[in-house]
């Protein structure tokens, strides 16, 4: 599960992810890319189960980029709502923005990259598409 080793504080209000992003727009280091099209959280299992389906579909032939990273705790509410301060920490998210490169793959065929993708998306909570240089 992927996690940050340290954080400046343990616990944070979390962050709605809302507009088009700015950053990571377009491929740095592969030939095709997964795209998202709408706003959302992805949560570090399921960053993690992506990035198994696509290397697993690709048969370990090219090569898979994460462009994300889970750094916002999110914390589950109580049974108890009164008083007790914030409940520990559940899972690690990040907030995604629309447009936004999640994964990266290459060194292999435009149809295994197709099929990789139409794995991988399943898995996602975010609608994505495909994009190629």
């Amino acid at each position: 599960m992927l996690q940050p080793k340290k954080t400046q504080y343990t616990k944070i209000f979390t962050k709605v992810p809302r507009g088009v992003s700015s950053t990571c727009t377009d491929l740095a280091f592969g030939e095709y890319g997964l795209k998202t099209v709408e706003n959302g959280f992805v949560t570090s299992n399921q960053i993690e189960a992506v990035r198994m389906a696509l290397s697993k579909s690709i048969k370990r032939k090219g090569k898979v980029w994460v462009r994300i990273f889970p750094d916002l705790p999110v914390t589950k509410k109580p049974t108890s709502r009164m008083g007790g301060g914030k409940s520990p920490i559940d899972k690690w998210v990040t907030g995604v923005k629309k447009g936004k490169i999640m994964f990266e793959i290459g060194g292999i065929t435009d149809k295994m990259a197709q099929e990789a993708f139409r794995v991988a998306s399943k898995k996602l909570p975010v609608k994505i598409k495909m994009v190629s240089k």
